[in-house]
């Protein structure tokens, strides 16, 4: 009798989800999808010679963002993280300040922290949503924290604690109801990494729009793509046309001359990735109910697997599904990396979470709490093959 092995049944299962039957057929973790309406924007752009900041595609890519996400003002940036930077530098934050962020998330988020010459400072996660926990987070202050100037500081480094960044973690709400009490509570600015978001609902509202400031990602791997770029969200006229200039090398308007406020960046949407996003916007339902439907599969065909459950969406939300994730239970987190070789070997590209930040030798000695969460969800947590190709 074979005996055994609960990775060769990881991989039939995923194999089984994917149609996947010849040994060369590669299943990448989330790879974008283009055909024709691509090609008639980037045409269109060309054709204009708009191909740079300028022109009608960013302003036309920004409106229909505003649309999806019921946002008063969207600016279309270069990336996610160059979004967050500006975030954090129109909210205020200063050299040495610190910012509370979850180390559960991909570095980008803590490096735009730095790039604003502050501390990232490291929260713990749930383990059910992978989100920032509240509990924990609420104990942490109260213990850490008095108020001094009118500024939240941390007792132990006596920096200034001058915003908190949410993740929401593959394309699932963190518990923004509650982090919002704290900051209210506490006084912090609230800045809503949803860079993995788009598409996704908590009572019927777009992530990253509940906080003052929120920001996305069209990085090529997400639910859409742009090829690079991100863009950020709010209602607040002052904090938007305060990004728009910094956005702009801090150039004030002028028809011919190079007028410049204060040191700015070159972070603004080139029209010739618009364009490749307004083609992809308008199969954007298609993507998501593509991608819900992968996650039915999966989750049926692992439904009688004791060892390990699909990452369900939580309660009174509707996420995009941007990454399927297999949850290891406790008792074979010691599989994780085996299942890891196996599958691609196999050329099916699975992925851990990301290594929690504070493990990485650049953070070792940042400020933060106890991260016991931080640590088990990387123990247990592996991405699936999430891309909407899977389904016809």
């Amino acid at each position: 009798m074979i005996p055994y092995s609960l990775e060769k049944d990881v991989l039939f299962r995923i194999k089984k989800t994917l149609n996947l039957k010849k040994k060369d057929n590669k299943a990448f973790l989330h790879e974008p999808s283009f055909d024709k309406k691509e090609i008639k924007y980037l045409n269109r752009c060309v054709k204009s010679t708009f191909v740079s900041t300028a022109g009608e595609l960013v302003k036309l890519f920004e409106k229909k963002i505003k649309k999806l996400t019921n946002s008063k003002y969207v600016l279309s940036l270069i990336n996610g993280t160059a979004a967050l930077h500006l975030c954090l530098k129109i909210l205020g934050v200063k050299n040495n300040d610190e910012v509370l962020v979850p180390s559960i998330t991909f570095a980008g988020t803590a490096n735009a922290i730095e790039m604003a010459g502050a501390t990232p400072h490291f929260v713990d996660s749930e383990t059910d949503s992978f989100g920032i926990d509240p509990i924990k987070l609420e104990t942490y202050l109260k213990k850490t924290t008095k108020r001094k100037n009118n500024y939240l500081i941390n007792k132990k480094t006596n920096k200034r604690i001058t915003a908190l960044i949410v993740v929401h973690v593959f394309g699932h709400p963190a518990k923004i109801d509650n982090i919002l009490k704290i900051s209210k509570k506490f006084k912090i600015p609230v800045i809503e990494d949803a860079a993995e978001c788009i598409g996704s609902y908590y009572k019927k509202r777009h992530l990253g729009t509940f906080s003052d400031i929120g920001i996305l990602s069209f990085n090529g791997n997400k639910t859409i793509t742009t090829g690079g770029g991100g863009a950020l969200l709010t209602n607040n006229k002052k904090l938007y046309e305060y990004a728009n200039l910094l956005s702009n090398g801090a150039k004030k308007f002028h028809k011919w001359e190079y007028i410049h406020s204060e040191p700015g960046y070159n972070y603004k949407m080139p029209a010739i990735n618009a364009a490749l996003g307004l083609g992809q916007l308008e199969k954007l339902k298609k993507f998501l109910k593509k991608k819900r439907n992968l996650y039915k599969k999966y989750e049926k065909n692992f439904k009688n697997f004791e060892q390990a459950k699909i990452l369900k969406e939580p309660k009174k939300s509707k996420s995009n599904y941007w990454l399927q994730a297999l949850i290891l239970k406790k008792k074979y987190y010691s599989k994780k990396n085996k299942i890891l070789a196996l599958t691609n070997n196999e050329n099916i590209f699975t992925r851990p979470i990301w290594k929690p930040l504070h493990l990485l030798k650049h953070f070792k000695k940042n400020p933060m709490m106890n991260l016991k969460n931080a640590e088990e969800i990387y123990n247990r947590v592996i991405n699936l093959p999430s891309g909407s190709k899977f389904i016809k």
